[in-house]
């Protein structure tokens, strides 16, 4: 699979989560992929949120590798 490709099927996923992160006040912009490892950055009312891991795991994790199984890991790039 070529990196476009892997990057066509991750922005496809982030695509699809998006909208409920904006609809509680945040965001989500990709930074990278490294490997099998996406970088993301979560932003506004995401970045101060006390379950931020837990939508960056059970939301936006499981939805990247339903499109791109290949993938082991999202990481949230803090500032």
């Amino acid at each position: 699979m070529t990196a476009d490709v892997l990057l066509q099927q991750v922005e496809k996923a982030l695509e699809e989560i998006r909208p409920f992160l904006q609809s509680d006040g945040g965001d989500i912009a990709l930074e990278g992929i490294e490997g099998n490892t996406v970088k993301v950055r979560l932003m506004g009312a995401c970045v101060g949120c006390s379950v931020n891991q837990m939508t960056l795991k059970s939301g936006v994790e499981l939805t990247i590798k339903k499109y791109a199984p290949q993938i082991e890991q999202v990481i949230n790039l803090e500032d």
